[in-house]
């Protein structure tokens, strides 16, 4: 069985080390790149190309927050769970509106990190159902029925606003700052999820859903 390789962000070097030593006792999990800043973190997807980052949040140069940003962006399949030692709303919801696939809190018992990493790499999210709520109330009150329903994440209910308010693709990826090859991305998942077959679909049901009128 394919091992689950792992890119381990922090700037803290005990902490790095004892989650490489801890993580490294899993049989399934290979921990493929140590980076100690967000750039650092994106140069090393890029070079070792692993199937999830564990990303702290605050570092040098470049933080976790912006690095996700940019590994999001630049490789959207890499998975990234925030890791962090603090409860900090904002900066956790910044990262999961970038598409961080969830979050996790630094002082957990390294089998549930592992537990946490299995999770995320077959496709689900680490998102408590607290954030889950901050979240959807700092996103102008969107209503829970279309995210919890169809699994959406931050990023795609983002999309999927613009999209029905009839922006065209370059347009979406304007105003979020992203290419428009991974709005198409983004379009083509939220089509998936939301069992539609085009655009106007995807907008009737959206409307259906009262996804629209809560903007």
């Amino acid at each position: 069985m394919a091992k689950i390789k792992v890119l381990l962000a922090d700037d803290q070097e005990l902490i790095l080390e004892s989650l490489h030593i801890v993580l490294s006792m899993e049989e399934d999990l290979d921990i493929v790149g140590l980076a100690k800043n967000g750039e650092e973190a994106v140069k090393g997807c890029e070079q070792f190309q692993p199937d999830l980052v564990l990303m702290d949040i605050n570092m040098p140069v470049m933080d976790g927050v912006a690095a996700t940003a940019v590994i999001k962006e630049r490789m959207p399949a890499i998975k990234v769970i925030i890791v962090t030692s603090y409860k900090e709303v904002d900066y956790v919801l910044t990262a999961l509106s970038h598409g961080a696939e969830g979050y996790l809190l630094k002082a957990i018992h390294p089998k549930d990190l592992a537990a946490g990493i299995r999770v995320v790499h077959a496709g689900g999210t680490l998102i408590t159902q607290e954030m889950a709520g901050k979240m959807i109330k700092s996103m102008n009150h969107v209503p829970a029925t279309i995210s919890n329903e169809y699994g959406l994440s931050a990023r795609e209910m983002e999309v999927l606003h613009k999209l029905a308010s009839g922006l065209r693709n370059q347009d979406i990826a304007e105003a979020l700052f992203l290419s428009e090859g991974t709005v198409k991305n983004y379009i083509s998942t939220i089509y998936s999820k939301l069992n539609v077959r085009g655009r106007q679909e995807a907008i009737r049901k959206a409307r259906d859903s009262g996804f629209t009128d809560h903007q």
